[in-house]
């Protein structure tokens, strides 16, 4: 995947880990320049990686001037239990089955479902194609496991990996008891309002998943008992018709359950 002319490096945001070589590192990785922050060049490219507050960090050119960008969050959402494992009780975790134990999130995004699960006590493995979300869901997972309370409790944090998923579901070898796809739809209506500033910038960095189809067909084959597809409550089923549906306010999670 090529960030050529839309994604760029910057090198004197300030951070206590951001080493030159560091930079350099992950300039290479990208295959994108490395820029100062006062650079004139930086007007020719539509985002930027820096370090900021010890994380790596997304930014576009407006979030540049506030100084707020874009990183993994950690930390428990609103409503979320603090406590781990936290309770088994929301529609994610009635989707996904308290008798799972080990979960591939194959469309990890931004990780908040992800981390969600870790913190209910699933075992879990992380897939994320994109490269610049995958850095990013890294330095998460550093954070995550620097967490006092993961430490105390000796906790390994999530596996993730940088792959297509097609791909990694087809060649793998133990099934896990759940996969779980939270696939990119397009809004309802052409003149819904914007989402959020992530969403966005997910949508314009890695598209909409046009073989959404497709890494279903290879979770349905891979999976060992069940795959949880996550929809907007508009969206048609991805797999057609499921075994059961868990509903929220604005979600459906579509559960097909394998037959043993």
């Amino acid at each position: 995947m090529s960030y050529q002319g839309k994604l760029a490096i910057l090198k004197n945001a300030p951070s206590n880990l951001a080493s030159l070589e560091q930079l350099e590192h992950l300039a290479q990785t990208l295959e994108v320049p490395l820029l100062e922050q006062t650079s004139p060049q930086i007007f020719e490219f539509s985002f930027f990686l820096a370090w900021q507050e010890n994380q790596l960090m997304l930014f576009d050119h407006a979030s540049i001037k506030k100084k707020v960008g874009l990183s993994v969050d950690v930390m428990p959402r609103h409503g979320e239990q603090r406590s781990y494992p936290a309770p088994k009780e929301n529609a994610l975790a009635q989707a996904v089955g308290r008798k799972t134990h080990t979960i591939i999130d194959a469309t990890t995004g931004w990780a908040q479902d992800s981390l969600a699960l870790f913190r209910m006590g699933y075992s879990l493995q992380c897939i994320e194609r994109s490269p610049i979300l995958a850095l990013l869901i890294e330095d998460g997972f550093r954070r995550l496991a620097n967490q006092e309370w993961v430490r105390h409790l000796e906790l390994s944090v999530p596996i993730l990996i940088n792959s297509d998923a097609i791909e990694f579901l087809t060649q793998l070898s133990t099934p896990p008891d759940c996969i779980y796809l939270d696939p990119m739809f397009p809004p309802k209506r052409k003149k819904s309002a914007l989402s959020k500033k992530s969403m966005e910038i997910l949508h314009e960095l890695v598209g909409n998943d046009e073989d959404k189809n497709a890494l279903f067909a290879a979770a349905f084959e891979a999976t060992g008992k069940r795959v949880v597809v996550k929809n907007p409550n508009y969206a048609e089923p991805l797999g057609g018709k499921p075994t059961q549906c868990v509903t929220s306010k604005l979600l459906r999670y579509d559960v097909y359950l394998k037959s043993q």
